[in-house]
């Protein structure tokens, strides 16, 4: 029994193995549109199409970010400005994208701008920083498909959603992994909604790598200046020790992050460019061998895994 089970599995990789290897033709004729390519991700994804040969519609937040990724790139490669955060930005980079790619339409679209809040208890966030947060992370992304929508499905193209692993399994940066929880769903609806549109939907939901946003001399200050505007009434049920402790805790865990960010951007890739997609892409081996099958395990268990280093309160129960 155990070797006929064998043999279905190790078939069902091998039939998926082919069908991902299968590329889409005429990718130079093809325009993609990433959002948040001042660095990290976005930045190096917008390089790597670019080397493949396919028209990249860039979106920075800054003129410096663009100006920057233009020196590294091909004359086919092309920047506009957008904040993901206000609407007409968004309205002004759609007319943009859609004067550059006519009636051929929007092969593929990447939601990857987001921001990470200061590493923090959640009783320490402020509501705007909630509000900012879930604004980037979540609302940016949902408006800037639905404004690109009419043109990716002109293409019968592609969405690719940038998500977290903090998507599938939560226990820290409250706020941030709400707006990526938010993102799994709304990726997961949207991807049924299109079916019959030939659009295809995939999601990415990277582990722990050294972006801008996991920095850890930023996030460090960060964190001190954030414990440093707890009102006091909620810092005394902390103490200073506990912040001390758990400060050294993040500070670790950010040391740790993966420095091959390609990791993330060869997923975003194959779901711009294989025939057959993955609805989701787990990308780095803590994502895949660590916080996947952690998932799968009963809740109580996976709590204690995962807050097993993290101090008390000095007024814990």
């Amino acid at each position: 029994m155990w070797l006929y089970l064998a043999v279905l599995v190790g078939l069902y990789y091998l039939l998926r193995w082919y069908r991902e290897r299968q590329m889409v033709s005429h990718l130079g004729d093809k325009y993609v549109f990433i959002t948040g390519c001042d660095s990290g991700f976005g930045n190096l994804l917008a390089r790597q199409l670019d080397v493949r040969g396919l028209k990249v519609l860039a979106a920075c937040l800054t003129e410096q970010g663009a100006q920057q990724l233009r020196k590294q790139t091909s004359d086919r490669l092309e920047t506009v400005l957008l904040d993901v955060t206000k609407t007409e930005s968004i309205a002004a980079a759609t007319q943009w994208v859609k004067e550059r790619v006519g009636d051929r339409g929007l092969w593929g679209l990447v939601n990857n701008a987001g921001t990470f809040h200061p590493l923090c208890i959640t009783e320490w966030l402020k509501t705007e920083t909630w509000i900012h947060t879930l604004k980037v992370n979540l609302i940016g992304v949902t408006e800037v498909t639905l404004s690109m929508l009419p043109l990716v499905k002109k293409a019968q193209g592609r969405i690719v959603n940038v998500s977290s692993i903090l998507g599938r399994v939560a226990f820290f940066g409250a706020a941030y992994s709400s707006s990526k929880h938010g993102v799994e769903a709304f990726s997961d609806v949207l991807r049924c909604e299109l079916q019959h549109f030939g659009v295809k939907v995939s999601i990415v939901e990277p582990g722990y790598f050294r972006t801008g946003m996991t920095d850890v001399q930023k996030s460090s200050e960060a964190m001190k200046q954030v414990w440093k505007e707890v009102p006091a009434h909620i810092k005394d049920t902390y103490g200073q020790k506990f912040f001390d402790a758990y400060h050294d805790v993040m500070k670790q865990g950010l040391s740790s992050c993966s420095t091959n960010l390609n990791l993330v951007t060869d997923c975003m890739e194959h779901a711009l460019t294989s025939v057959h997609p993955r609805t989701r892409y787990s990308a780095g081996w803590d994502a895949q061998f660590f916080f996947i099958p952690l998932s799968y395990l009963p809740t109580s268990l996976a709590d204690y895994i995962l807050t097993r280093s993290w101090p008390k309160p000095v007024q814990a129960v």
